[in-house]
């Protein structure tokens, strides 16, 4: 039986934690991780984490370097359970939506499409043009999931920690992988009020 197996694709993008935080829940987990790292991700990294590249990379079971269009995971006979992208920049996206295959994340992102197997993507981006929403609906179209990471107001979380856990218990729901990282909804109900006007 093929273990559960999950591509984890960092871009660029600001919010490299988001990839960081999927990576340590995915370990302790015990799913197999496949990590593709783009040179611009490596670099956001650095820019805003405390972690060191290698650090990351040790979270995963399995790196494959960006350019390595011939990798396991670059052929749809090597099972997995999809790939999810975290954090996605404009250029993944738009590379991955008009099937402009030249790097590792492209490519492994285009098999999993072609396969059936899902494609989630934590795009990064604001303000957007229309080009932006074209490649989003565009990704949309062939079957990617646009995951924008949205903070969960409703959910009372308190820092950007809190924050950051809960998108990636949404992305895990999402993807079929059980969690309770998730402040999940209870309905509405009665909250004591500060006497100010909403």
């Amino acid at each position: 039986m093929t273990p559960r197996r999950l591509i984890i694709g960092m871009s660029g993008a600001s919010g490299a934690i988001l990839g960081i935080r999927l990576l340590e829940v995915l370990r302790a987990a015990e799913i197999e991780t496949h990590l593709i790292l783009s040179a611009a991700a490596r670099m956001t990294i650095a820019a805003e984490t405390s972690w060191s590249t290698q650090a990351v990379e040790r979270l995963a079971c399995v790196v494959h370097p960006i350019g390595d269009v011939g990798a396991s995971i670059a052929s749809g006979s090597f099972k997995t359970d999809g790939m999810i992208i975290a954090p996605c920049s404009v250029k993944t996206i738009a590379a991955i939506a008009y099937g402009i295959t030249d790097d590792l994340i492209s490519r492994a992102a285009d098999v999993c499409l072609k396969e059936g197997r899902p494609v989630i993507a934590l795009f990064r981006e604001a303000p957007l043009h229309v080009g932006h929403l074209r490649a989003l609906t565009q990704f949309a179209e062939i079957g990617g999931v646009v995951f924008p990471p949205v903070p969960a107001f409703y959910a009372d979380l308190q820092s950007v920690d809190d924050m950051v856990t809960q998108i990636v218990g949404r992305v895990l729901d999402r993807i079929g992988v059980q969690n309770d990282l998730v402040k999940r909804w209870q309905g509405l109900r009665s909250r004591p009020t500060t006497g100010e006007s909403p």
